[in-house]
């Protein structure tokens, strides 16, 4: 799902100790080749590391737009009041460019033995949810002397104030499950690093942030999906190992797919910093290229369903991710596909081993399309309630509203429309980001490929015939025979589509990568 989110880039520096610096003019470099956003670590329990917060206010003394961030700040060394007014002053110096990355605190032990307190992970979260709280509301200007009485931190009638410049964003470093929920709840970012969360590891985690911003009567695009990232611009393929196009690729599939929009580079090389601002122009580009689509509305994270008709083992390191065949029987007279004249990619090499990561890649895609197979069904069952007139604009209202995606008009035309939408932006990240990658990791695929893209046509064109048999039906032009007619043809086009493309691309994907 892409969020909306306008994209931001930066670099995670180190802040070692020994060449303060180099550090800084690193900083410097940062906002001179057009990137948005400088951050450090923050461990003040580590002496080879220099203070976070002093080091942040010099960087941003000798800089004139880049934001500066935490990343992210040692909640139990820093206390909630001093720490919200330590951002606050520096925003206001800065006119508005601090955030705040926050952490519960990873290296308890080293908390404890520099004079901190001593919590558990679970009681460091409290703390951590206390904190928040707290630091909101010192950063409200109205509303008298705070008062907050909980477990960890306790304030009793502390003044407000500093306001800051701007509305300073709260961005949570969170893996498990609980700190994924606080997230939701609670935080304006969300911000992993990929080596702690690999690219085929966001969904699921994504999905926790939704759900508990769901929960808790949040928009889940109200929380921006930040990721640290390391690769290479060397190497053949992998989670950002290859050249800038890989790079600019990859991103824009995280973007479109998955909703990450600030990515931040963990690297001191000044070369390194200089080509990631190549590849944020590049990812900017693809990104507006796919937005601009008049069908990328859609605001619903396809819950993965699970495939029963695909299976994926990791047995001997061999390839095992199983297509899902083809319907054996059509449901409409019409055939648009000349099946028969299809293009073939390269033969599997049957000696060649995968690792279970590049096995995921390829699940990723029947993950998907198992997705838009049950969203199908659903729509066809709709139109078989309407037609047998078991079922009124009431409890249509109620029964799609708990599908997976959901629009403000609770209609079956509405809900057919958001599907079309979702098979159609599905297709137009594939022709913006999957399918160039694909091309020039393989020459041999690119008849499937370019034979891919003319089916995503076709298969617009029957979507449109979907919408034109719903329209009908309505003002009295038409009839249910015909609505059933155009999602037979639906039915059948779409099927072997999706087929067709798992038979060529799953290996492909497991061999060249896609993350």
């Amino acid at each position: 799902m892409d969020y909306g989110h306008e994209l931001v880039f930066g670099t995670f520096l180190t802040p070692a100790v020994d060449n303060p610096d180099r550090v800084i003019a690193l900083a410097q470099l940062t906002e001179q080749v057009g990137l948005d956003l400088v951050s450090f670590q923050d461990h003040p329990y580590q002496p080879r590391l220099m203070d976070a917060w002093t080091l942040l206010s010099v960087v941003a003394a000798q800089t004139q737009r880049i934001k500066v961030t935490t990343n992210v700040a040692n909640l139990p060394l820093r206390h909630p009041v001093v720490l919200a007014r330590s951002v606050a002053t520096l925003d206001l110096i800065t006119g508005g460019r601090v955030e705040l990355g926050l952490g519960a605190g990873g290296f308890l032990d080293a908390v404890a033995a520099n004079g901190g307190p001593r919590l558990t992970t679970g009681q460091s979260i409290t703390a951590l949810e206390e904190a928040i709280a707290i630091i909101r509301e010192i950063w409200t200007p109205t509303g008298g002397g705070i008062r907050v009485a909980g477990k960890h931190y306790t304030v009793a009638g502390a003044k407000r104030g500093p306001e800051p410049a701007h509305d300073v964003s709260i961005w949570l470093g969170a893996y498990k499950p609980r700190m994924l929920a606080v997230t939701g709840r609670l935080a304006d970012g969300w911000l992993p690093s990929s080596g702690y969360a690999g690219p085929d590891q966001l969904t699921g985690m994504n999905k926790l942030i939704d759900e508990a911003a769901l929960e808790a009567g949040r928009d889940p695009s109200a929380v921006r999906r930040l990721y640290n990232i390391s690769g290479r611009f060397s190497g053949n393929g992998g989670f950002l190992q290859g050249p800038e196009e890989l790079w600019i690729d990859q991103l824009a599939e995280l973007t479109l797919g998955e909703g990450m929009s600030t990515y931040i580079l963990a690297s001191d090389d000044p070369d390194d910093i200089r080509r990631f601002a190549e590849v944020a122009a590049g990812v900017r580009e693809a990104v507006d290229a796919a937005r601009r689509l008049p069908v990328d509305a859609v605001r619903a994270r396809p819950a993965a369903a699970p495939a029963a008709s695909a299976a994926v083992s990791q047995d001997a390191g061999g390839f095992s991710v199983v297509p899902t065949p083809p319907p054996a029987v059509k449901r409409s007279a019409v055939q648009l596909l000349d099946e028969m004249a299809r293009p073939t990619g390269p033969v599997q090499d049957p000696s060649r081993t995968y690792t279970p990561y590049q096995l995921q890649s390829g699940q990723h895609l029947i993950d998907v399309h198992d997705h838009l197979r049950a969203e199908l069904e659903q729509v066809r069952d709709l139109v078989e309630q309407v037609a047998a007139g078991t079922l009124g604009v009431g409890a249509a209202r109620s029964a799609i509203n708990t599908m997976t995606m959901r629009q403000n008009n609770w209609t079956l035309g509405t809900y057919c429309e958001s599907y079309c939408r979702l098979v159609t932006t599905h297709h137009s990240i594939e022709d913006a980001s999957l399918f160039p990658h694909l091309r020039r990791a393989d020459p041999e695929l690119v008849p499937v490929v370019d034979r891919l893209q003319e089916e995503h046509k076709i298969i617009h064109d029957v979507l449109e015939g979907v919408d034109k048999g719903l329209v009908a039906l309505v003002d009295g032009s038409g009839s249910i025979d015909g609505l059933r007619a155009a999602m037979d043809l639906l039915d059948d086009t779409l099927l072997s589509h999706l087929s067709y493309e798992e038979r060529e691309l799953v290996e492909p994907l497991a061999r060249l990568g896609v993350f």
